[in-house]
C-alpha cells in the first residue's frame, strides 16, 4: 500500500466517522424537534382552553354589567320616585300643619266634652245598677 492509498484509507475513515456523528445528531436533533412539538402542542391546547375560560369569563362580565346597569337605572327611577313623594308628603304636611292648628283647641274641646259625657253617663248606669231593686224609681 503506498502512501496515496493510505490517505484516502485514513480519509475515508474519518468520513465513516463524520458521516455516524452527522446521523447521530441528525437524531437527536429529530427526536429534540419531535419533543419540542409535542411541548408546543401541549401548550397551544392549554392557551385555547385558557382564552375559552377568559372568554366565558367576559361575557360573564358582560351579563352582570347589564344586570347591575338595570338595577342602577331601577334605583334611579325609586330614587325620582321618593324624591317626588317627599315633596308630595311635604306639601301636605304642611296643609295637614295649617288644619291642625286651626281647628286644634275647637277640636280638643270638642272631644273633652263628649268623653265627660259620656263618663257621666256610665257612672250613672253603674249607680243605678247597683241601686237594690226596690228602691228604684219604676217609670
Amino acid at each position: 500500500m503506498n502512501a496515496g492509498q493510505l490517505a484516502v484509507l485514513i480519509a475515508a475513515a474519518f468520513f465513516a466517522v463524520g458521516v455516524c456523528a452527522a446521523v447521530y445528531v441528525l437524531v437527536r436533533l429529530a427526536r429534540l424537534i419531535s419533543l419540542a412539538s409535542t411541548v408546543l402542542t401541549g401548550y397551544q391546547d392549554a392557551t385555547e382552553n385558557l382564552l375559552r375560560r377568559a372568554q366565558a369569563t367576559v361575557e360573564h362580565a358582560d351579563e352582570q354589567l347589564a344586570r347591575t346597569h338595570a338595577i342602577s337605572e331601577s334605583v334611579e327611577a325609586v330614587s325620582a320616585s321618593m324624591s317626588d313623594l317627599s315633596e308630595q308628603v311635604s306639601a301636605v304636611a304642611g296643609s295637614a300643619r295649617l288644619i291642625a292648628n286651626g281647628l286644634n283647641a275647637p277640636v280638643l274641646r270638642l272631644a273633652a266634652a263628649s268623653y265627660g259625657v259620656r263618663r257621666a253617663l256610665t257612672v250613672r248606669r253603674d249607680r243605678v245598677a247597683q241601686l237594690p231593686s226596690r228602691s228604684r224609681v219604676q217609670p
